[in-house]
């Protein structure tokens, strides 16, 4: 039988190089897997981003693909945090049709999903939601009879809870003395095993 495909959430930290997202993207796209959200930005340490990236995939698929893109150039860790305690938020703007006689009841809406308004016109306006993405589709399935005119929602990011960091705690190049994406030689070590 088949194994089942479920969404698997990684989280990549890469040099803030040109075509670091284009490699990683054209992995996904080589294997045939979706990517499903993908979200990039900077971290805390300079010229180092995060990528947080959504795909269905099977576990033994996940395995391989969490292998694969710590082996592409200017990638400084991978891990999939798909079964690890974490807190996901993802953000959307909706932009709904608010005539005279809907908006008392859309403000209610706003008010029972603790959205918020960001602009207010004649004919309608803009809600902010951020949250869990189940939160936020239901937001969306109730606003849809007032009609929605435009909506954008970003890609999940993800953050595991504790103490602990999401990678490798050494992730910055200048920390371990060697060129931005030059792997130590643990880290080798760590990819040529764990394909």
């Amino acid at each position: 039988m088949p194994e089942r495909e479920k969404p698997h959430t990684f989280v990549v930290y890469v040099d803030d190089k040109p075509g670091v997202l284009n490699r990683i993207a054209s992995l996904f796209r080589r294997r045939a897997f979706n990517i499903e959200s993908l979200t990039v930005g900077h971290t805390e340490m300079p010229g180092v981003s995060r990528m947080t990236i959504v795909s269905r995939i099977n576990e033994g698929a996940a395995h391989r693909v969490e292998a694969n893109i710590y082996k592409l150039v200017n990638v400084l860790s991978a891990q999939d945090v798909t079964h690890a305690a974490t807190v996901a938020r993802s953000l959307a703007l909706i932009k709904v049709q608010a005539r005279e006689e809907s908006r008392r009841r859309l403000m209610e809406i706003v008010r029972v999903f603790r959205a918020r308004v960001v602009d207010l016109a004649p004919e309608s306006l803009i809600i902010e939601s951020t949250g869990a993405e189940e939160r936020i589709q239901a937001l969306v399935e109730v606003l849809r009879p007032f009609g929605i005119l435009e909506m954008v929602r970003t890609g999940r990011v993800v953050m595991t809870r504790g103490a602990e960091r999401s990678a490798r705690q050494d992730l910055s190049p200048e920390a371990s003395g060697e060129q931005p994406g030059q792997k130590s030689s643990a880290q080798a070590v760590e990819s040529s095993h764990s394909v």
